[in-house]
């Protein structure tokens, strides 16, 4: 029987953000909640979510947790983990072990059969496993939405929202899934607000001091470097490169102009036909190769490109040929280095070589942070330039003042990067809310 108490569990519950955003949509609409069982494996989630939250179950891996184990409730909450759905994943979707967490999901609401669920996911899911490129989505998510509704009755919604246009100064595209028993939600309506960045940042903290930083800021002004990208890849305008602040010694005019011709250059196919080598994009270069766009004598242009081969900014190597290999799941192809082909003159890459590799601009929005380069992103405070700290990540995702994550700096922004924004859940339960309350009391 219904009563003013909605009971709830949280599943991989990282920071628990999706219990914000659920709870405050509830409350908002005049009930009570009550999380009844919490699960989540890494340890500085466990660490936070205890300091923020009470917990009357607060359990490990869900597949350690049998269906007679977990107390009633009313929904289900599950921000199921996205890497074999995602671009930075391997995109293996139910073949990856990973990929099984949403059929611990199906276990739980085939037993226990709760009123509905909130489910969150990278918006990859919605295109992976396409059978046609001109489908609405692919076999995964069909998969998904079959099992709910049905195999278990539900009536299902979804709908891919972008943190941006709920007053969240950072584009996080997410897809939700929700169901209820009762009745199919209408996930339209949101009233689009935008925020840019220096809504949320702090101010008169400490600036970062280093070598590279000097480097940096020595040959660019401080609202030169709002917006850019520091890294040997592509990025046009908005990319400097380790050569245009001579991370890696001094650069002459000359050598700059070779290494940036030779950044265009070597995605061209032209070259792997030469030489007879599958074309790939960044291939090395010969000397002979770079000397028809580089208009040196060879020598000449020999003594400049070794001077950057010494100082890191170029290596010399054999260029790659693609190689199949037979797996248990299939032949898969790599790429080696093929030692019968002439040694050529690459780019050294890397975006994450460098302890800064974008500075945000106050005005704009950040990008959607990941818990792999969150750490490398820099705003300006005063005269500087400093790291985003753990309240300014926290704010990112529209998380509340109190909330706090007592971990070390590189845990806080692992568990960042991987969270939800709390006013797109909020929306969401909202119109769960609505429907949960206008159902009458079996």
């Amino acid at each position: 029987m219904k009563n003013n108490c909605v009971k709830f569990i949280d599943l991989f519950a990282g920071l628990g953000g999706i219990r914000l955003g659920f709870e405050k949509a509830f409350k908002d609409a005049g009930m009570e909640t009550k999380c009844v069982m919490t699960s989540e494996i890494k340890p500085y989630a466990v660490k936070t979510l205890k300091h923020n939250f009470d917990h009357e179950f607060l359990a490990g891996d869900i597949f350690e947790i049998r269906n007679e184990f977990i107390p009633d409730f009313d929904f289900l909450l599950g921000g199921f983990p996205c890497q074999p759905f995602s671009a930075g994943g391997k995109r293996k979707g139910f073949l990856d072990t990973r990929g099984t967490l949403f059929f611990e999901i199906e276990r739980i609401l085939r037993e226990k059969k709760p009123y509905g669920f909130i489910l969150e996911n990278v918006e990859g899911l919605v295109k992976h496993d396409l059978e046609n490129k001109n489908d609405e989505m692919g076999r995964t998510l069909k998969t998904i939405l079959y099992t709910l509704e049905k195999e278990l009755g539900y009536k299902t919604s979804w709908k891919v929202f972008d943190s941006l246009e709920f007053g969240l100064p950072q584009s996080r595209k997410r897809i939700f899934i929700v169901g209820t028993i009762d009745e199919q939600i209408d996930l339209s309506g949101n009233e689009v607000r935008f925020k840019a960045l220096e809504s949320i940042l702090e101010s008169g903290l400490p600036t970062l001091k280093s070598d590279f930083i000097d480097k940096l800021m020595s040959h660019f002004s401080l609202k030169d470097l709002y917006g850019k990208s520091i890294k040997d890849k592509r990025g046009g305008d908005n990319n400097i490169h380790s050569w245009d602040i001579e991370i890696k010694g001094s650069v002459s005019k000359q050598q700059a102009e070779i290494l940036n011709q030779l950044f265009k250059q070597r995605r061209k196919k032209q070259w792997a036909e030469e030489i007879g080598i599958d074309w790939m994009d960044g291939m090395a270069l010969t000397l002979e190769q770079i000397n028809t766009f580089i208009d040196l004598s060879k020598n000449e242009l020999k003594t400049l490109l070794d001077d950057l081969t010494s100082k890191g900014y170029l290596k010399l190597e054999h260029p790659k040929k693609l190689v199949k290999i037979e797996t248990a799941d299939g032949s898969i192809s790599v790429r080696e280095y093929d030692e019968t082909k002439p040694k050529g003159y690459n780019i050294v890459t890397g975006k994450l070589s460098f302890e800064v590799n974008k500075v945000l601009d106050p005005k704009d929005i950040a990008p959607t942070l990941v818990a792999t380069d969150v750490s490398r992103l820099a705003v300006p405070d005063g005269k500087g330039l400093r790291r985003l700290t753990i309240r300014e990540g926290l704010r990112l995702f529209g998380y509340p003042e109190w909330y706090e994550i007592p971990t070390k700096e590189h845990d806080a922004f692992d568990l960042l990067g991987n969270t939800v924004a709390v006013p797109v859940v909020e929306f969401v339960a909202n119109k769960l809310a609505e429907v949960y309350i206008s159902e009458p009391v079996i």
